[in-house]
């Protein structure tokens, strides 16, 4: 039996971590000696959450380690994929996102970040987690369209990666801004030897489309002197069709076309007769005809035969021309050496250059027009006149929005004749590390140092094809004689019904939209780590260093838009920069060894002041114990201050808008309710479309976020259990979390700024939006805030167990569960939000249990196998207008059940060096019983939640590898 002490530190490299970090890559471990006399080596690590090197592995705060045998177990293919699946994350982007088109621009002013992928723990959002790669900052992400705040993960290749460390505890103090709700530090390989080759492949088996394939290159040596690795990356996703999942093909599922959208092929048309006074809300019978409306009898406002009554059997289904999986091409190139000059001083360099082509799909742009078109574009509401000499117009008389006479209330009209939109993006990343490291003895204690100098930019450009133009639209429906003096211009027919724009028409008005963005960072860092003294329990050890970063970033998006003259989702520019200087210095304070207290107790403190060029300076601390009570057990807490500045994008982001898809308390029957009255709607008010626009924008007067953070956790590794007859190692962890956030930067939600309007008459939430004289919303206001508090706490358990080795091989056993207990966001005026565990809402939800079993068997003759079930606990939704339908499990009280869903992935390889070195092949199956992700009724795309759940059906994969 191993001695106590190791047999608690084996349990802990099991369940933390084995990195080396300090800011640089190889600064993380010292400078490989050259075999002379006096050579030394460097036998302590730095743990991620910690700068000190320590040579034991046990620390204050709770770390999960994914190595790449972990990696390669879940048969993910993206660095994304592999964090999201941890049962600490929460809601964050990724290719299964279809989000261009209505998604718009959010407050943020991070655009919709599409193609991109990131990572989101404790449900706090992207941009409160830091990503470090080789501990050092890698850049934000650029999707062209806005400045992120969060780092896109689909820049960094899964191939160069040899481990993933996951701190899930704040840690401002030791790493500056963004570290709220934990770190995941990325470590590169770097120890290897020859070259390397490995091919995959993979497909959706129940859908059609998603195929997958790579190849990645490496090959890494070493002298005496030096170690390197260099590798290349090359990875392609087909798309897959919303068509090919049946709750994905209509607006909102189990409710047919009632919610799909009031800008339809055939046009519908809201205006007002100038010669009778009488309002018409119809819609051709041009086209294909409803078999609904065979027979139908003329209604009040019909005005010829060849026109009905707009009614919700006539709106239009956009669901079917989604992704329900975007494409995404991914190639990088990636390079890094270390060169010891000497056995205690040294030097590394590390680059790499990543692109990435990704696209969305949308439906055809609908064009909305009218007063109550609610979109925010002069073109459209205030300055059109269709004339009626135009000769499509079918009415007589001059449509307009201009003045006191203005008579056109909605024209929605989707001109499928132009396709769906597409938006292409090229995005290239590039970056670049050099620094040098060493040890120096300070009266015969060693210590080690390093210099990083990092720069890095991210660069996109976005493409969209199937947008419109509404100055022309507006010149190509007025008078015809004006039309004919302008380059190109021809009559447009909006009034026909499917197929009567022509070519013609269509390259006056159709551009091709193309925006840019970029985001860049330079960091020059120092940083030095040793023990100062013994006192009576051991060595007092130290850390410090400074840092300064510059951040830049930009979005430009195409002059039409900037004009004004887009009429899809406008947008401004927006362009900013700050840096940051920053100091820090951490010790570890031994109280007490092995005595009446225990084995040890150990203290840890750490500070940091920043100064940044545009708040002034912040001062955030931390400070942790450990104690070993006996050899098998750990007790461990932390309580630390965070600090999260806010982005360019949050600071300087310009107007911009996105289409909610909100539900209005005041629609239909309940107009005349009192709240109603009051809120200026008019009896038998009917909303004209579910997509109501949304203005959003960054806040100059934005105020940094502060945090507090705390974490109370043990680790048992009891003595039964160790070399037993039916155990060999059994590690268990229990974590306690706490987080609270003050002055938190978002917007609030829009629906629930609604409801609580139309129930309450908040004077706040009122404010927001503004009806016009006709009841339909035509302002609504979410501008970006230091809104209020978030807290949430909950409880992280693992259990590691291995039995003994066989002559049939061995069994292990790794258990991780999340409870989220508490989660809540309160405004600044004291009120709730809706987000909470169990509630699914805004495409995103925190279920109140997430859990991961993993059974890995290791066979004679390089056979193995692994079975992994993934648990995601039931969650409840709003039935978002879906109240009267089957679909809807409790209508009376607004209420839908989204089920618990477990998924089981199963994997086999095998393995041998006989045919060529590490040569093994590899089969998988992910979600091996296809179980599809429950039908969520508030989510806007798809039927389902894309950040919580899996594709529907079955992905298999295979990977072979070998090296020479």
């Amino acid at each position: 039996m191993l001695p106590r002490p190791d047999r608690l530190g084996a349990a802990v490299r099991r369940a933390l971590l084995l990195s080396v970090l300090s800011p640089a890559a190889f600064a993380q471990q010292a400078p490989a000696p050259a075999p002379e006399e006096g050579a030394r080596t460097l036998d302590t690590v730095t743990v991620t959450g910690s700068r000190i090197r320590r040579a034991e592995l046990e620390t204050q705060v709770p770390v999960q380690v994914l190595s790449r045998e972990d990696i390669d177990r879940s048969g993910f293919t993206s660095v994304a994929e592999v964090v999201q699946n941890l049962t600490a994350s929460g809601t964050a982007l990724n290719t299964k996102f279809n989000s261009s088109g209505n998604f718009g621009f959010p407050p943020d002013g991070g655009g919709v970040g599409a193609g991109a992928a990131t990572v989101d723990l404790r449900h706090l959002g992207a941009k409160r987690v830091l990503v470090l790669v080789d501990g050092i900052r890698w850049v934000n992400e650029s999707s062209a369209s806005g400045v992120g705040s969060a780092v896109d993960l689909n820049t960094i290749p899964l191939a160069i990666i040899d481990r993933i460390e996951v701190l899930e505890d704040g840690a401002s103090s030791i790493y500056g801004s963004d570290a709220i709700a934990g770190v995941v530090n990325i470590i590169t390989r770097k120890d290897v030897d020859g070259a390397s080759v490995q091919l995959h492949t993979g497909d959706y088996s129940d859908l059609d489309g998603g195929e997958t394939w790579g190849a990645d290159l490496g090959w890494g040596g070493s002298s005496d002197r030096a170690r390197w690795f260099v590798g290349a990356s090359y990875f392609k996703q087909k798309e897959i069709s919303s068509l090919g999942y049946g709750p994905a093909s209509v607006p909102v599922p189990g409710t047919g076309l009632d919610n799909g959208s009031s800008a339809t092929p055939q046009g519908r048309f809201v205006f007002q007769d100038p010669n009778t006074g009488e309002v018409y809300s119809i819609t051709p019978d041009t086209g294909v005809p409803d078999p609904t409306y065979l027979g139908q009898p003329a209604c009040p406002t019909e005005r010829a035969d060849d026109f009905h009554c707009f009614t919700n059997a006539d709106r239009f289904n956009f669901a079917p021309y989604n992704l329900l999986l975007t494409p995404s091409e991914r190639k990088s190139v990636f390079g890094q050496v270390q060169f010891d000059f000497t056995p205690t001083f040294g030097a590394y360099a590390r680059v790499l250059y990543n692109e990435r082509e990704s696209a969305n799909q949308a439906a055809p742009e609908p064009i909305f027009l009218g007063t109550d078109a609610g979109v925010y574009n002069e073109w459209a509401e205030t300055r059109l006149v269709i004339s009626a000499a135009n000769p499509y117009n079918p009415f007589g008389f001059d449509l307009t929005t201009v003045g006191p006479d203005a008579n056109l209330f909605l024209l929605g009209r989707r001109p499928v004749e132009g396709g769906p939109r597409r938006y292409v993006q090229e995005v290239e990343t590039w970056y670049a590390a050099f620094g040098l490291n060493g040890l120096f003895d300070v009266g015969g204690r060693q210590w080690s140092w390093d210099l990083n100098l990092v720069r890095s930019e991210s660069k996109a450009e976005q493409t969209n094809t199937g947008s419109y133009n509404v100055r022309r639209i507006n010149e190509a429906l007025g008078d015809p004689a004006a039309c004919a003096t302008i380059a190109g211009c021809v009559p447009l027919n909006l009034f026909g019904g499917v197929g009567t724009i022509t070519p013609e028409m269509l390259a006056f008005i159709q551009p091709v939209v193309r925006d840019r963005s970029s985001n860049s960072l330079s960091l020059v860092s120092a940083n030095v780590t040793g023990d100062l003294f013994d006192n009576w329990a051991g060595a007092v050890a130290f850390a410090a260093g400074v840092e300064y970063r510059d951040y830049e970033g930009e979005y430009q998006p195409d002059p039409i838009t900037v004009a004004g003259e887009y009429n899809g989702v406008p947008s401004g520019p927006t362009q900013g920069q700050y840096d940051v200087r920053e100091a820090y210095a951490e010790l570890l304070v031994p109280l007490a060894g092995e005595g009446w207290l225990g084995e040890s107790l150990d203290l840890s403190l750490a500070g940091r002041w920043s100064d940044y060029s545009n708040f002034g300076s912040t001062n955030t601390g931390k400070i942790g114990l450990r104690w070993q009570v006996a050899d098998e057990f750990l007790l461990r807490g932390s309580f630390a201050e965070g600090f999260r500045a806010p982005s360019i994008g949050e600071l300087y982001g310009t107007l911009s808008r996105f289409d909610a898809t909100l539900v209005d308390p005041c629609n239909n029957e309940a107009s005349t309710t009192p709240q109603c009255v009051a809120d200026g709607v008019p009896p038998g008010y009917e909303q004209s479309n579910p997509q109501i626009s949304v203005v959003t924008a960054g806040n100059i007067d934005l105020q940094p976020e502060t945090s507090r953070s705390l974490m109370l956790g043990a680790v048992w590794s009891p003595a039964f259990a160790d070399e037993a007859s039916w155990s060999q190692a059994l590690d268990l962890g229990l974590t306690f979390y706490r987080h609270t956030i003050d002055g938190a930067i978002q917007a609030l939600d829009a629906q629930t700024i609604l409801n609580r309007c139309i129930s309450t008459r908040d004077p706040v939430s009122c404010g927001f939006y503004e009806r016009n004289d006709r009841g339909q919303i035509v302002r609504f206001d979410n501008i970006l805030g230091n809104v209020g508090t978030i807290r949430t706490d909950g409880w992280d358990f693992s259990a590691d167990w291995r039995l003994p080795e066989q002559a049939w091989g061995q069994l292990a056993f790794a258990w991780k569960t999340t409870w989220v207990t508490k989660y809540e966001l309160v405004n600044e005026a004291g009120q709730p939000e809706p987000r909470a565990p169990g509630v699914e809402i805004n495409n995103s939800a925190i279920p109140e249990t997430t859990s991961t079993l993993a059974a890995v068997w290791r066979g004679a003759g390089g056979w193995q196998a692994a079975w992994t079930a993934r648990y995601i606990d039931r969650l409840r939704e709003s039935c978002a207008g879906a109240n009267g339908y089957d679909i809807c499990d409790d209508s009376d009280n607004d209420r839908n059940d989204l089920g618990a869903t477990t998924y089981h992935d199963a994997q086999l390889s095998w393995g041998t060096d006989a045919w060529m070195k590490d040569f093994r092949i590899t089969l998988g199956v992910n979600n091996v019983f296809a179980k599809d992700p429950p039908i969520c009724l508030s989510c806007s795309l798809n039927g389902y939640d894309a950040s919580t759940y899996d594709l529907p059906g079955r992905f298999w994969y295979a990977r072979v590898g070998f090296g020479f």
